[in-house]
């Protein structure tokens, strides 16, 4: 059965695309970004709505999910960590007015991992708060991109509700054998950018971390080293990610929307080699037809605030079967009894 479905703070479509694989329909998107919205256009034939702080809630069509990847930065370690006091983290209520006036049966929320632990989990608490409130069961886990067959380590906290007092299960997503950053790299056609051997440094004995990261070595930059705990200089957080080079034989770290250049660096066949902007995409789960246009600059940003794709269709996959599908059989199972009943007095 298909399931019609709002796609709130769209940015490229990484929740579209795992819902519509799962027979699910888009009735209604938003995203600010203009950038973000030109893409969404090229790929979906549709022009999302801009601001949705504007949007009267009453226009937008009846569903039976909500979708929103709702913004990031008020909660994350890169932002300033505002949370609610920043005005951006009010964006949650625009998804609570929605709610409020169309009731769909599920909602799927996505964040940063340390959503969880803002504010010392006020912040999590807030938005749980909201949600039972307006009648849902709620249930949430920290997912990672690299548990679904993608080459990359991406955690993210995944918030589902239901209304029909159905506690999603996590534990019911199926998992799948990892893959490697070398899986997914294009052949050398002579446009790959190369590292000469003397613009890095290659460690001994490099060690297989328990994420599937390789760290083998980094770019002989001019770092900051105030604050570093000794031995941990290339892999501290004021080291950027930039300067660090990963093997292709293990997974990459997660893509940032901070890194607008696109230097992801790894070591593939005894070269070191910089990811091209297709790599990155299929680091997030996008096939290679999936359009991209505007300058590699934002194209670099449009990564690194998207969501990966496999890990949304399992999501979809299972909302489906543990919720949607079970709520119309419970109405079905209800119907049929009332007809009994009806049945019987009149007999």
């Amino acid at each position: 059965m298909s399931y019609k479905f709002i796609d709130l703070f769209a940015g490229i479509g990484g929740f579209r695309t795992g819902f519509e694989k799962n027979a699910c329909n888009c009735v209604f998107s938003s995203e600010i970004d203009e950038h973000a919205g030109e893409m969404y256009k090229a790929n979906y034939n549709e022009e999302p709505f801009k601001d949705i702080t504007k949007i009267d809630e009453k226009k937008i069509p009846n569903h039976d999910i909500l979708l929103a990847g709702f913004p990031c930065q008020p909660f994350s370690i890169a932002g300033e960590k505002k949370g609610f006091n920043d005005t951006r983290g009010t964006l949650f209520f625009d998804i609570e007015r929605i709610l409020k006036e169309k009731k769909p049966k599920v909602i799927v929320l996505e964040n940063v991992k340390h959503f969880k632990s803002h504010d010392k989990g006020n912040t999590l608490k807030v938005v749980l708060n909201a949600l039972k409130k307006l009648g849902y069961t709620t249930s949430w886990q920290v997912l990672n991109a690299k548990d679904f067959g993608v080459a990359q380590n991406r955690e993210r906290t995944i918030i589902i509700g239901s209304l029909n007092g159905i506690k999603f299960d996590f534990n019911k997503l199926e998992k799948k054998q990892p893959t490697y950053i070398k899986d997914i790299l294009e052949k050398d056609n002579g446009q790959i950018e190369y590292l000469d051997e003397t613009e890095y440094t290659l460690i001994e004995n490099p060690k297989k971390q328990p994420s599937g990261l390789i760290f083998v070595g980094y770019r002989n930059k001019k770092i900051r080293v105030k604050g570093t705990r000794p031995d941990t200089i290339h892999l501290s957080r004021v080291h950027k990610q930039p300067n660090r080079i990963y093997s292709s034989n293990g997974t990459h770290p997660t893509l940032s929307s901070q890194e607008s250049a696109g230097r992801y660096f790894v070591y593939h066949d005894g070269k070191v080699r910089k990811l091209t902007l297709k790599e990155c995409y299929r680091l997030m789960g996008f096939k290679d037809d999936f359009k991209i246009l505007g300058s590699k600059e934002k194209l670099y940003n449009r990564i690194g605030n998207s969501i990966v794709v496999p890990m949304v269709e399992e999501i979809a996959k299972q909302v489906k079967e543990q919720i949607l599908n079970t709520t119309n059989e419970i109405i079905k199972y209800k119907k049929t009894l009332k007809q009994m009943s009806l049945f019987d007095f009149e007999n």
